[in-house]
């Protein structure tokens, strides 16, 4: 028995070995090819640095990623959720379908700095004039998977099955009464046909330096829920307030309300919990009570459980303070991502890729954060890994960056590359694992 036993398992060593080596060609293939595409990438970035635009309004840019995905040779669908481009590269051996995601839309921020292809573009969002911006790095992760499937793409007779890729709209949200997004991306079947078996996404960041990647198993990153709260009282004259009901000074009280449901209420050790109100307006005149005040504001959770929870409470809380002082209060609480989940297994048996691309030094397991992403949409339909890229210069203190999203929002490109690497690592070793 031992006799038959061990020239079978040397056989399956030296396959494995050899499958390994294999694997490490490839790698190294497509390592030389992200440094030969670096300017490329960088002039793709820019391009779209300067021309940015809105959610559900990425004309120019999905044409200029479709237009690239076609002379590729890949099977392209245009008009995805809207605006979306979706490409499947057929790789010329059989195996799993993995897909990689990034999104595409900028923000209505006016960008302030000294580059050279700064934004100039103005539109109208929500009824107001506002400048456009790239104010979140999607410039960069398209221009990241625009060279993936470049590179993957001249590597096509060596890949073990179907590469998916999806350059999704909206991201940041679609205009007021209109569908977007990765909800929408789903619900018109991005992930079937080909059925994808694990997803991957990556969000660049700029207060992580620049080769290093971030990462966490489980929950990542927070759900998104956007609530109103519209208070109705009794209006009269602001001399006499006990002539009517304040729906201002309710509404004061209900935001006190809201944050005793974290402080109080929430089970913290488990997950956080955030509650902000971000916009209030009631009234038109200084002496004047209004018979209405209005409320704006948005929740964060990352446990799915929690977040039910927390809606009960908000409702709850409104309508008894409300009721209380003889006032109404209606709630409306819209839902716009979920939790942003890594599946445990996948981010397991997918470490030692990360670890071999950046080093052991570079990849950090991190904290979960509460902002939110609509990638956690893909998440629902297949094993799914989501982590952040470095995109911070080195030597410059994470403190004193420029958040996301603000005027001064500033990205290392150098970074890039790293980002480029990780997603063609990740597609050859999970490929060849199956």
């Amino acid at each position: 028995m031992r006799k038959i036993l061990l020239p079978a398992l040397l056989f399956i060593s030296c396959f494995e070995l050899t499958a390994q080596a294999d694997v490490a060609k490839l790698k190294e293939k497509a390592a030389a090819a992200a440094d030969k595409m670096e300017a490329k990438t960088i002039a793709w970035r820019r391009d779209f640095h300067e021309y940015p635009e809105l959610g559900n309004r990425e004309t120019r840019t999905a044409k200029i990623i479709a237009e690239h995905l076609k002379k590729l040779g890949l099977d392209v669908q245009e008009g995805v959720a809207k605006t979306g481009v979706v490409a499947i590269l057929k790789g010329g051996k059989p195996g799993p379908c993995v897909a990689l995601r990034a999104d595409i839309d900028a923000l209505p921020v006016t960008e302030r700095g000294d580059l050279t292809f700064a934004s100039k573009q103005k539109t109208t969002y929500n009824g107001q004039e506002v400048g456009v911006m790239h104010a979140c790095g999607h410039d960069t992760h398209t221009a990241m998977l625009m060279s993936v499937a470049e590179i993957l793409a001249g590597m096509k007779s060596e890949i073990k099955g179907t590469v998916k890729f999806i350059f999704q709209p909206a991201e940041e949200g679609p205009p007021e009464g209109e569908e977007g997004g990765g909800y929408l991306m789903v619900k018109e079947g991005v992930m079937d046909n080909p059925k994808v078996d694990a997803i991957f996404g990556l969000h660049i960041w700029t207060h992580i330096e620049v080769g290093k990647i971030h990462y966490k198993s489980g929950s990542l990153m927070a759900s998104s829920d956007w609530f109103t709260i519209k208070v109705k009282g009794k209006g009269s004259h602001g001399s006499q307030p006990w002539a009517g009901i304040d729906p201002i000074q309710v509404s004061a009280q209900i935001i006190d309300g809201l944050q005793a449901i974290v402080s109080r209420q929430s089970e913290l050790t488990k997950a956080p919990v955030v509650i902000t109100v971000g916009k209030i307006h009631g009234g038109v005149r200084n002496n004047i009570i209004p018979e209405e005040c209005i409320m704006d504001g948005t929740i964060r959770t990352l446990d799915s459980d929690m977040q039910k929870e927390v809606h009960k409470k908000i409702k709850l809380t409104a309508e008894k303070i409300a009721e209380a002082s003889g006032a109404t209060a209606e709630v409306t609480i819209d839902t716009k991502t979920l939790v942003t989940y890594n599946t445990p297994e996948l981010v397991k048996k997918m470490l030692p890729t990360l670890q071999t691309t950046v080093g052991a030094n570079n990849l950090v397991e991190t904290e979960w954060v509460t902002s939110a992403e609509d990638y956690s949409y893909y998440g629902t339909k297949a094993p799914s890994f989501f982590f952040f890229l470095g995109g911070m210069p080195k030597g410059k203190d994470s403190k004193t960056a420029p958040p996301h999203h603000t005027a001064d929002f500033y990205i290392d490109e150098s970074g890039m590359k790293t980002g480029i690497k990780a997603f063609c690592d990740l597609v050859f070793d999970y490929m060849n694992m199956k």
